[in-house]
């Protein structure tokens, strides 16, 4: 019989009780732990738990009996069952555009297997591609971003969001947000990480003296840039570059890069263990 497999995340104030009442929880409804990892920084704690059921779920009973536990824990608790089914994606945006026109581009040539749901902005520059393009915008522009990720986290329940592309999204996303969407949050850096991390990475390289500038696209954790690696490309430097002629090479080959990378979660080709994505080969259509 096929099985089922059902990700849940837990976060909230660390306390004892939580692992063990989610575990027997699994347990009691029949279910095989596959995978499980525990965070605290600060006092928040976060656990991601993978289980497998080989009977019919009633996925309507389970979502409620995991709230009451939840709740009975002073916890928040996320599910999402992995299915054969389109992923549901939403873009995060800031200003920049080069990254959101590549997914919309590929969208419009029907090359993603996947559905984009929404467009979150935290300014309303790019809303006209979104409305061009005849996809939701919302505007989050909360400067505090505690408050901007609260707003997020209900956008992306209310559009039943599977995936979560950071398309030059310019604020640092907090482990509270984080560790609700394990290896379903995909970023696009400036650089071939780990080398040149944070938000300059263009101007390192160039005053570096660089030979070689590249583009990392990455799972997202709670350590910054340093998330699991998907795909990453790179391009010469010539003798003669500016500092602005390699920032528009480097954002054509960012789109490019996450693009790709977006393709390959879409196409189901993409397995994390030890910290480390695993590609599987491509598809035979």
């Amino acid at each position: 019989m096929e099985k089922t497999v059902v990700e849940i995340t837990i976060v909230g104030r660390d306390h004892e009780g939580v692992v063990a009442g989610f575990t027997n929880f699994i347990f009691q409804n029949g279910g095989n732990i596959e995978k499980i990892n525990q965070n605290v920084i600060k006092s928040l704690f976060g656990m991601y738990l993978e289980a497998s059921f080989t009977r019919k779920i009633d996925t309507v009973k389970f979502n409620q009996e995991a709230e009451k536990l939840a709740k009975s824990l002073r916890m928040e608790v996320s599910i999402h069952y992995e299915v054969s089914k389109r992923k549901r994606v939403a873009v995060m945006v800031t200003k920049e555009p080069h990254c959101l026109e590549a997914i919309l581009d590929a969208r419009a040539k029907n090359q993603l297997r996947g559905e984009i749901t929404v467009i979150i902005g935290t300014e309303n520059t790019l809303s006209k591609l979104a409305k061009k393009a005849k996809i939701p915008f919302v505007l989050v522009s909360e400067k505090e971003q505690s408050g901007a990720e609260e707003k997020i986290i209900l956008i992306s329940k209310k559009y039943n969001v599977d995936l979560i592309v950071l398309a030059r999204y310019m604020r640092i996303l907090s482990p509270n947000f984080v560790w609700r969407y394990p290896n379903r949050i995909i970023n696009i850096h400036p650089s071939l990480l780990p080398a040149f991390p944070g938000a300059f990475a263009y101007v390192q390289a160039y005053e570096r003296g660089a030979k070689i500038v590249g583009c990392t696209a990455h799972y997202v954790t709670e350590d910054l840039d340093q998330g699991p690696i998907i795909f990453q490309d790179a391009f010469a430097i010539d003798e003669d570059e500016t500092l602005e002629s390699l920032k528009r090479k480097g954002q054509r080959l960012e789109a490019r890069t996450l693009l790709e990378a977006v393709k390959m979660h879409l196409d189901g080709r993409l397995e994390v263990y030890w910290g480390k994505v695993h590609v599987k080969p491509r598809r035979s259509k």
